[in-house]
């Protein structure tokens, strides 16, 4: 946990020139406790919950949601609507394609955070331009929320693998390298991202490196924590469906390169998810100082952050000047 200090100034009826200066102090991590019984590793119920919310470590994060989709606007009217294809018969089953200079080209994949119940595609629409200017497609997908699907997670993971199969299929019409598919997300989107990759592919009658590689943003990969933290509310499991949505115990299934990032500021849970299934799983593991969750989703638009180098180096792309050290 950690502090965060910034300094204020006394207003109201005293003059400016005699107003003391007074530190505001914001707590950073679950509040200030009793330590209760052990419910996962040395956590109690009231840090375990803290460590599965974001809000505890990042108390701005409404302010940097809003630049999301702040920025994706701006991205809009530079760049034209994207275009907006049906890849399932569900109404939300639907995907938004920014293409690049080139009519046919690499693809990266993109699945949204929103810890499984909120986010749009429309929001994410911002790192398109990176991707325009790296030579590539930028496809964002828009999938059902988990309150919806009845608390069950596969429904979403479902939704994803039947995203990633019909681009597949319909690679000509939308311009991609079938060759060249690469899926990312971030936060749930990373979850879903892991648990697309150690997808048997085979079975579905495709090929097993369908996705040449994977980008893991910030995100979970083992479901017991997150079934026994507040999370457990919305979310439902079996034990079944607890093994089969946590990636990391499908890494006999992994076929493809698997990079892993996340921000020195995220919840100590964040962290250490991301760490064991980057040991777990031989994926390059990027931890990028002085960030949070939700300002680690911006550097994916910028590629000279760390999610955006990360993109692009997978891709073998680079924009003009993206190999500035940062």
């Amino acid at each position: 946990m950690g502090w965060l200090k910034r300094r204020g100034v006394v207003a109201g009826m005293m003059s400016a020139a005699a107003a003391p200066a007074v530190a505001e102090t914001i707590r950073l991590g679950p509040p200030v406790h009793d330590k209760g019984p052990l419910v996962f590793l040395d956590y109690d119920q009231i840090e375990l919950d803290a460590a599965y919310d974001q809000a505890a470590y990042a108390p701005l994060l409404g302010q940097i949601i809003k630049r999301y989709a702040s920025l994706s606007a701006a991205t809009r009217v530079r760049r034209g609507q994207p275009e907006r294809f049906a890849y399932g018969p569900t109404p939300i089953e639907k995907l938004d394609l920014f293409r690049g200079p080139h009519a046919t080209a690499p693809a990266f994949v993109f699945i949204h955070g929103g810890a499984w119940l909120s986010g749009t595609a429309d929001m994410y629409a911002f790192p398109a331009e990176m991707f325009f200017d790296a030579g590539a497609h930028y496809i964002a997908l828009d999938f059902v929320s988990v309150k919806d699907a009845g608390g069950n997670l596969a429904v979403m993971a479902e939704q994803i693998r039947r995203a990633v199969g019909w681009i597949y299929h319909n690679a000509a019409q939308l311009g991609v390298d079938p060759g060249q598919i690469y899926l990312g997300g971030h936060s749930s989107g990373g979850h879903l991202c892991g648990v697309a990759l150690v997808t048997d592919w085979a079975a579905r009658g495709l090929p097993d490196n369908i996705v040449k590689a994977g980008l893991c943003m910030s995100g979970l990969y083992e479901m017991l924590p997150v079934r026994l933290s507040k999370r457990s509310a919305y979310l439902k499991f079996t034990p079944e469906s607890e093994a089969a949505m946590s990636a990391i115990r499908q890494l006999d299934r992994l076929r493809v390169p698997v990079t892993v990032t996340y921000g020195g500021d995220e919840t100590p849970e964040f962290q250490r998810q991301s760490r064991e299934f980057a040991k777990a799983s031989n994926a390059t593991l990027i931890a990028v100082p002085d960030h949070n969750h939700f300002e680690m989703a911006l550097t994916l638009g910028d590629p000279y952050g760390a999610n955006g180098r990360a993109a692009l180096g997978m891709m073998g792309l680079r924009t003009a000047s993206s190999t500035r050290s940062q």
